[in-house]
């Protein structure tokens, strides 16, 4: 699994805009931010500051970073503005004196950081890490029109639960699929393009004026295991051939061990002969994890959104 430059882009944006960070600068290569004060936390590994500040109650100054989407393109651009700037004249009794005078470096919340960001960088994931942290469960409405607004009759809501499924195909290859499934708690329903269904609508954390929420039919945990048994039965409608072709390999590989081992298993040194069956026991094991196919299926996050009811 891999992200494009304009999905990075897209992502890390979207983090900044969702966090409050102040953008200072931005093209369509990079973007300049103050952090607000939860992604200095997040970001900049500081405890021991945020804990001072937490005890004096001081005021907090968060840092500053310019995230470079395109290196190349961006130092391009950097490059044909430098030319652009006439240099500054300098001084030349003190550099008769002193010699040429280096500007000093920014230090503190006044300098800012660059990052080049691309898939696989640890500040890309880092970010990754804290919208995943931040965001494993979430609680959200639709937003109500201005029209709705106004009316005199509420809105009815009916809640929905929503949850992101990673499915794991291991062996020595790996594939991986991620399905979002709702489910209405009020009703049943089960959409699986659940996902499409919430990116044309505005959401947000309060309830908004004049809706009513329908009252629930199905818990949680039955919920659970509606969208737990839908993606049971997709897992079995699989072709199975990447599995078998796993197992042929995963024999051959346990024959290779086996031939090479078989001699030094006939060592007639106890000790010897002990020291080589662990070895070869953990070779075996080793070799197992690796090749047996595998299906692991895990929940990446999930919500509660409540969504107009549809009659």
């Amino acid at each position: 699994m891999t992200m494009t430059m304009e999905q990075i882009q897209q992502y890390v944006l979207a983090y900044l805009d969702i966090t409050e960070c102040q953008i200072m600068e931005k093209s369509p290569h990079h973007v300049t931010v103050k952090l607000s004060l939860q992604a200095d936390k997040d970001l900049t590994n500081r405890p021991y500051y945020w804990s001072f500040i937490e005890r004096t109650g001081a005021e907090p100054q968060t840092m500053s970073f310019k995230f470079v989407f395109d290196a190349e393109r961006h130092d391009a651009e950097l490059a044909a503005a430098e030319q652009d700037v006439p240099k500054p004249q300098e001084d030349q009794i003190l550099g008769r004196h002193y010699g040429a005078i280096r500007p000093l470096p920014v230090l503190g919340p006044a300098r800012i950081q660059r990052e080049d960001l691309a898939f696989g960088s640890p500040r890309l994931k880092q970010i990754f890490d804290a919208a995943l942290r931040r965001g494993r469960c979430v609680y959200l409405f639709e937003s109500a029109s201005p029209k709705q607004r106004m009316t005199l009759l509420p809105a009815a809501y009916e809640p929905w639960l929503g949850v992101n499924f990673k499915i794991e195909f291991c062996c020595d290859m790996k594939r991986e699929e991620i399905r979002t499934l709702g489910i209405s708690l009020l009703t049943g329903h089960i959409d699986t393009s659940f996902s499409s269904r919430l990116q044309s609508l505005s959401l947000v954390p309060r309830v908004p004026e004049n809706v009513h929420i329908e009252p629930t039919r199905l818990s949680l945990a039955e919920g659970r295991d509606m969208l737990e048994q839908i993606i049971r039965t997709a897992i079995e409608a699989y072709d199975q051939t990447w599995a078998e072709e796993a197992n042929e390999r995963l024999q051959e590989e346990l024959l290779l061990i086996d031939s090479y081992y078989t001699d030094l298993l006939r060592d007639p040194d106890k000790e010897k002969k002990k020291l080589v069956q662990e070895q070869y026991e953990s070779r075996r094991g080793e070799i197992r994890w690796q090749y047996e196919p595998r299906i692991v299926v895990s929940a990446i996050n999930c919500g509660i959104f409540h969504l107009r009811l549809r009659r």
